[in-house]
């Protein structure tokens, strides 16, 4: 299967992703006077299932470019990337959990490695290549051996430290939060020590610019982006205390990157702005306010949001109330290209007064 001609990035397109990704850069470095970012997502039918994609690196590769091809068609703010797919639990997988793959879906943890909390203190450093990392790097490869240069690999999942020591322990870390919050405190700083040494050999397998990544179709200011969903199940209090610094330890090591949460709390968001490492944070627009959040939110981070165009926010922004905060993402989907073409149209329009 020979892909690297399979999706022809032209000279007009070319042309229009150096504008793109300056516009991204302007989001972080010039704040002000930046424009707001828009993302449309198509769905394409006929993908392979995942039990396919997670078999075969062409395979996968050629679903991710499948994937891209309804942006360049609508001509969205979506940059031209694609990822290997692995799922959200490959740290734990380093760390010895068994991973299971539930029928046409992405890998998960099946097991948790820490049966009592002391069980911590017996643990080692996985190494770069422990679990499903060799296959990892074989994937990669076999994508940067088959990608034109126009398009760019998008940085592996590797959620957060929380997020990690939550899967390697099981739902027991809550308890341990108050029957054994030293263990907690020594199972988050191996974790945080482990991601410090691996994200920058991940980002050194994908290539690209040392000061920017790229996630979720979106050019982002750092390396990495940290996943907090399982932050919602502890208070804002004990996420200070004990999550916290090593998410701030973390982001400082690997030269910064954004925070994904998909939680209900709002105060623990304002957590989040204290990191001054962050470049961005997207955040479930169910729960939270986009205008409410662009008040708060440091003028130097970015807010992506998933909108639904015919929800009350989208017919708000289409009708051009936007926040006065300019460094925004919003990501939503239509049923067609066509379709797809008139919400980009909108959306940019209205965006821009």
């Amino acid at each position: 299967m020979d892909l690297k001609n399979y999706l022809l990035i032209d000279d007009y397109q070319l042309k229009r992703f150096e504008r793109i990704y300056a516009q991204y850069k302007m989001l972080y470095e010039d704040p002000d006077n930046c424009s707001p970012m828009i993302i449309v997502d198509v769905s394409v039918d006929g993908l392979p299932t995942w039990e396919e994609r997670l078999a075969d690196p062409l395979i996968m590769l050629k679903a991710e470019l499948d994937t891209l091809r309804p942006h360049l068609e609508i001509g969205d703010d979506c940059v031209p990337t694609v990822r290997v797919q692995f799922g959200t639990a490959q740290i734990p997988a380093a760390f010895g959990c068994e991973l299971a793959i539930p029928t046409n879906s992405l890998p998960a943890a099946k097991t948790h490695v820490i049966k009592s909390s002391k069980d911590v203190y017996k643990m080692k450093k996985p190494t770069l290549n422990a679990g499903w990392y060799g296959k990892l790097k074989e994937y990669t490869e076999v994508f940067l051996e088959n990608l034109s240069i126009s398009i760019h690999i998008q940085h592996p999942d590797v959620q957060s430290p929380f997020n990690n020591a939550h899967l390697i322990r099981g739902n027991d870390i809550l308890l341990d939060f108050y029957d054994d919050p030293d263990a907690v405190d020594a199972l988050l700083d191996l974790v945080t020590d482990y991601m410090v040494d691996l994200i920058p050999y991940l980002k050194q397998m994908i290539g690209g610019d040392k000061e920017w990544f790229f996630d979720w179709g979106a050019l982002w200011k750092g390396t990495a982006r940290i996943s907090n969903c399982s932050v919602h199940m502890i208070s804002p209090e004990l996420y200070k205390k004990h999550v916290l610094p090593q998410d701030i330890r973390l982001m400082r090591a690997i030269g910064g990157g954004r925070v994904h949460y998909c939680g209900t709390s709002d105060k623990v968001i304002d957590e989040f702005f204290n990191i001054d490492e962050i470049s961005g944070l997207d955040y479930d627009g169910k729960y939270h306010d986009l205008w409410d959040l662009s008040e708060r939110a440091p003028k130097r981070l970015a807010l992506l949001q998933y909108v639904d165009i015919k929800s009350p926010v989208g017919q708000r922004l289409i009708a051009g109330d936007w926040p006065k905060k300019r460094n925004i993402i919003i990501t939503t989907s239509a049923a067609s290209i066509e379709e797809g073409k008139e919400i980009f149209i909108k959306l940019k329009s209205s965006s821009n007064g």
